[in-house]
């Protein structure tokens, strides 16, 4: 059952028509120098489909924990918020057996999926990513199939998902491009669920007879920092490096950014140096 959710189309007029993206452009620079990006890969662009920046933005590779965006996404459309959802030991075991970040979920209790996509997105559980794969494939091959399959509808081409976490799957060859990434984000952010999850600092959840009480602290940095930031998710992996797919709501447009291959130290400063980057670009086209 679809929660929130907006009806899906194929085809890039459909996404036109649906998110508002229009064939992408490339912006002109009027008054500003685009910034420097020591990531290996970058991508930014607004939602009248002008590109800002762009660097190798459509190479296939790993995207670690911005696989968790489309994991959202699919659970979105298949369960109620509040739908109970029964922890279990293998989901516990997967993130702690993978050396995995955990929203530190216990064997045996019962959460909402509500509570649960906090646990997936702020502190980017592989234990809630789990546990939401098993019960709404159900199982996790079948749930991997069904992102597979949202993402050939939503002209995701060049996207192939092998799991629900973004762990390396080396043998099974996961991989996205930041152009890619970026549609999903645009996507995504239309449904009001997904975008109060993913600009929220911090959720808690209370003690209950049916679990312990939990905080969890959203990785992505930029909120707060940067006006108009919205999310979205932050990602790491030894071989795609740390990843950033950002957003903020600029100037009467939504721009988006995705940064892969960077250094912790800096994806945060990086992306929001593209956004008052973007921000210009859009106000200098202004009337």
């Amino acid at each position: 059952m679809r929660i929130g959710g907006i009806r899906l189309l194929t085809g890039i007029a459909a996404l036109a028509l649906v998110v508002g993206f229009s064939p992408p452009t490339q912006a002109k620079t009027h008054t500003a120098r685009a910034p420097e990006v020591g990531a290996r890969i970058a991508y930014i662009v607004d939602s009248s489909g002008t590109v800002h920046f762009g660097k190798r933005e459509t190479r296939r590779v790993p995207v670690a924990s911005l696989v968790k965006v489309m994991t959202a996404y699919v659970v979105l459309r298949e369960g109620r918020l509040g739908d109970v959802v029964t922890i279990t030991k293998a989901d516990v075991r997967h993130a702690a057996d993978n050396g995995a970040t955990s929203a530190a979920l216990r064997t045996g209790e019962k959460l909402t999926v509500s509570d649960l996509l906090y646990g997936l997105m702020l502190p980017s559980g592989a234990d809630a990513a789990n546990a939401l794969a098993r019960t709404y494939g159900p199982g996790r091959t079948a749930f991997i199939t069904k992102m597979n399959a949202t993402a050939r509808k939503l002209g995701l081409a060049d996207t192939l998902y092998t799991n629900a976490d973004g762990l390396p799957a080396p043998r099974q060859g996961g991989h996205s491009t930041a152009v890619d990434q970026a549609k999903l984000a645009q996507i995504a952010l239309e449904d009001p669920t997904f975008r109060t999850v993913v600009s929220t600092k911090t959720h808690k959840v209370a003690k209950s007879a049916l679990h312990r009480a939990h905080t969890w602290t959203n990785t992505n940095k930029l909120l707060g920092s940067s006006d108009g930031v919205i999310g979205v998710k932050t990602g790491f992996t030894s071989k795609a490096g740390f990843c950033l797919l950002f957003a903020a709501d600029r100037n009467g447009r939504r721009v988006i950014g995705v940064l892969l291959g960077d250094q912790d130290s800096r994806r945060f400063t990086t992306a929001g140096r593209l956004l008052d980057f973007a921000d210009e670009q859009i106000a200098a086209t202004e009337p």
